[in-house]
């Protein structure tokens, strides 16, 4: 299994433990079983997007916290990363081999995380003490956001802008179909979902700012 899916497991059973939450007081919070969040924990499965989500805001964390601090090892692809159809090599550092979060970050440094339905998150950037979530995404053809078809909330606001292929982005009771070229912003506490109805990966460049509640 991925190194990026089992750190994310245990990125958050440490916020977990730190918060003094039980399991199942998580799986209560999120609606979901005690066993399913035991097996994204050990990294025996991976969350959904709209799952993800669903556990930082019950924890009270950004999904920057959870990727982890920039230089752990666990999240990192230290070889090379399938992107779509796309696979970036491995570049030296600029400076410090260890910097992965910043200000500059190669192909290859980028902090990963492998999540359910073949979506890829990619961290193209941190600032320190900034709550920005700054991310290449890649949804696979039928990749989705939840697999159940849920639509998700959260804190802060979104831009997304799509580079290739198509994306089916749903915002309340309307759809909107993202071809290459195409951008999107909204505020993340509007319910919504993504799901890619085509035939090639769907990548794009997604910004969250204030994920942690805070105003950017």
């Amino acid at each position: 299994m991925p190194a990026a899916v089992l750190q994310l497991g245990e990125r958050i059973r440490a916020e977990r433990a730190r918060k003094g939450i039980s399991l199942r007081g998580l799986a209560r919070s999120v609606g979901l079983s005690a066993s399913l969040i035991s097996q994204i924990e050990t990294g025996k499965c991976q969350p959904s997007v709209s799952t993800l989500y669903a556990i930082t805001t019950a924890l009270g964390v950004s999904v920057q916290d959870i990727f982890g601090e920039a230089g752990t090892s666990g999240g990192r692809v230290t070889d090379r990363v399938a992107v779509g159809q796309v696979v970036a090599p491995a570049r030296p550092a600029h400076g410090d081999a260890q910097e992965t979060g910043g200000p500059v970050v190669c192909p290859g440094q980028r902090d990963v995380l492998e999540l359910d339905s073949g979506v890829i998150w990619q961290r193209l950037g941190r600032v320190p003490g900034s709550h920005v979530d700054f991310l290449l995404v890649s949804y696979a053809p039928g990749g989705c956001s939840s697999p159940a078809g849920r639509l998700m909330r959260h804190a802060g606001t979104e831009y997304g802008y799509l580079i290739q292929g198509e994306l089916t982005v749903t915002l309340g009771p309307r759809s909107h179909r993202l071809t290459a070229g195409d951008a999107v912003s909204f505020a993340s506490m509007t319910p919504h979902s993504y799901r890619n109805e085509g035939s090639v990966p769907a990548v794009g460049v997604w910004l969250v700012a204030g994920s942690d509640g805070t105003q950017q």
